[in-house]
């Protein structure tokens, strides 16, 4: 039996390893067949939606890890945006809305709100916080 699977990842790409435990896990889940409905990326987790990090060559580059995973399994990637915001993560229309230059948030990757994660625990058989 498949079950769907909401993630949430509290942590950023680099100086914990909760995203990189997360990212794993979801890995595990899609190869033991079963469906992700998201990832919501909350508090500190929305520094994973950021194209702009550099990681040096010898690391992983989890944005980028992300982005090719999520669009070869068609699972979308929510970063919330209230949290995004305080920590200068934007789309464009918020950088346009808030006068910024330029944006640093790029599809996959969206900035959605708490009813996107209300709606994924909702339909969610399991949720898992990293």
């Amino acid at each position: 039996m498949s079950l769907n699977f909401a993630i949430v990842v509290s942590g950023p790409a680099y100086g914990t390893q909760a995203a990189s435990s997360a990212y794993r896990f979801v890995q595990a889940v899609l190869a033991s067949g079963h469906v992700i409905l998201g990832v919501f990326f909350y508090q500190d987790g929305v520094m994973n939606a950021s194209y702009l990090h550099s990681p040096a060559t010898d690391e992983d580059n989890l944005h980028q890890l992300w982005c090719d995973l999520a669009t070869q399994q068609r699972f979308p990637l929510h970063a919330c945006i209230a949290a995004a915001q305080r920590r200068g993560i934007l789309d464009s229309v918020l950088a346009t809305e808030t006068g910024k230059g330029t944006s640093n948030v790029q599809a996959p990757f969206m900035l959605s709100g708490l009813g996107q994660l209300a709606e994924m625990l909702l339909t969610a058989d399991r949720v898992v916080r990293f």
